[in-house]
Formats: C-alpha cells, sequence, structure tokens
C-alpha cells in the first residue's frame, strides 16, 4: 500500500515540527510549509522518508496555490492536511490594539488556514481515490481567552466554525476535519508560560507546560482513523495548567 502524504504548516518549528517528526516515523510522506526555508531544508534532511520541504506564506492565495501545486506534482494526492501556521501578535489592552496587528493575526491564523483548507479540499475531492482529513490547529483559546489576546482569540473561534463547516462540506466527497486544541505545549511561543504570564485576576502566574510529543502523539492518532471516524474535536494540556476555571 502506497504511504499516505501529509502536509504540515508552519512546520519549520514548534508544534509543526514535532508532529513532522511524528508522522515520519509512522511511514508518512510529509510535505513541510513554513515562510523560513532554511529550517524546513534542515528538517526533510533528518526525517526518515519522503519529506519535501516548501517555503510558503500562507497569508498569500498566490503562495498556497504554488505550494498545493508543487505538492500535487510531486506527490500525486494529499490525505492529510495539519493546518498549524499561526501567529500572535503583543498582549496588551483591547483599546491600544493596533489595527496592522490585528490584520497581521488574521492574515495568518485565519485566511492562511482557510486558504490551505480550500486547497486541500479542492485536490482530496478531485484524487483518484478521493477523500482525505484535514486537522486545523485551534487553541485554547478557541474555548476560553486570555487577558489581552483578541486578535488571537478571535482568530481561533474562528477556526471553531471554519472547521465545522468543512467537517460538513466534506462529507458528500469523503473529506473528515476536526480540530485539535492545545493548551501549554512547551515550545518558544509558550516559553513565557514558566516565567509568568497575565492571569483573569489581575495577577502573574508561572503555569504548567507539557512536552510537545504529547501534542504530535494526538495528532498522529486523528490522522491515522479510517475514513468511517472521525475525531471532531479535542483537547490536550497540560494537566495543571489554568484553563477549567478561567475566564
Amino acid at each position: 500500500m502506497t504511504a499516505k502524504v501529509a502536509l504540515i504548516t508552519g512546520a519549520g518549528s514548534g508544534i509543526g515540527k514535532a508532529c513532522a517528526r511524528a508522522l515520519a516515523r509512522e511511514g508518512y510522506q510529509l510535505a513541510l510549509a513554513g515562510r523560513r526555508e532554511a529550517p524546513l531544508a534542515e528538517l526533510a534532511a533528518e526525517l526518515d522518508g519522503p519529506a519535501l520541504a516548501i517555503p510558503t506564506d500562507v497569508s498569500r492565495a498566490d503562495s498556497v496555490t504554488a505550494l498545493f501545486a508543487r505538492i500535487e506534482a510531486h506527490f500525486g494526492r494529499l490525505d492529510v492536511l495539519f493546518n498549524n501556521a499561526g501567529i500572535n501578535s503583543a498582549n496588551g489592552d483591547f483599546a491600544d490594539v493596533a489595527e496592522a496587528d490585528w490584520r497581521a493575526v488574521v492574515d495568518v491564523n485565519l485566511t492562511g488556514s482557510f486558504l490551505c483548507a480550500q486547497a486541500a479540499f479542492r485536490l482530496m475531492r478531485d484524487q483518484n481515490p478521493r477523500g482525505g482529513r484535514i486537522i486545523n490547529n485551534g487553541s485554547i483559546s478557541a474555548h476560553s481567552p486570555r487577558p489581552g489576546s483578541a486578535a488571537y482569540t478571535a482568530t481561533k473561534h474562528a477556526i471553531t466554525g471554519l472547521t465545522k463547516s468543512i467537517s460538513l462540506d466534506g462529507r458528500a466527497h469523503d473529506i473528515a476535519c476536526g480540530q485539535i486544541d492545545i493548551g501549554n505545549a512547551a515550545t518558544d511561543m509558550a516559553e513565557q508560560m514558566q516565567r509568568g504570564v497575565p492571569q483573569a485576576d489581575g495577577s502573574t502566574a508561572v503555569e504548567a507546560v507539557m512536552d510537545v510529543d504529547n501534542v504530535a502523539r494526538s495528532v498522529v492518532f486523528m490522522a491515522g482513523l479510517p475514513a468511517e471516524a472521525n475525531v471532531q474535536f479535542m483537547t490536550v494540556m497540560a494537566t495543571k495548567m489554568p484553563f477549567v476555571g478561567r475566564g
């Protein structure tokens, strides 16, 4: 049986990099997308099995079109998209959020996820055999915000709506879509958690984190389900982080 093909956006670091390693160990052929070419190439060279590094800006439609053209030409199909690319802006009072910062976060987190999911949907719909699986990276913030995180939180709430819509529209084409909501995985993006971050009551507190490999194992599980089954939503988080009761 031919190995399945998976695309990971934001693959050059953090969660994306950990998931690429885990999927490679499971025998997936990989397309690695991200803005910086050097980390992608370094990761592709490290992995066992076929891996294609494709520098991509997911916020640009032309860049996403080029990404999927490379995937189709190189692999001939796509079985899994892990829609992982995302950014955050500097936290601050809502009244001080700059329009440019808002647009930058929306462009990557929401528009980028839409563009990649739509391109994957079209390829999965038209390939033979048809179908596939889209996994969107939501966040704990898809459920409950942190102080001063309006742009990030708004995009992650929107990802939930996108996930549900793709899941519904994909049924006719054997395309499953689910969402993984991650809390405090130990990556560079979460480094601040271990130094102390603002809490809803106005205090600052150190928060528990978890190994990013817990996320990778979760994504591998979601990706590997048979076509008849789907994880619609999964939350994987540091056990002692302040999520339940937050807000």
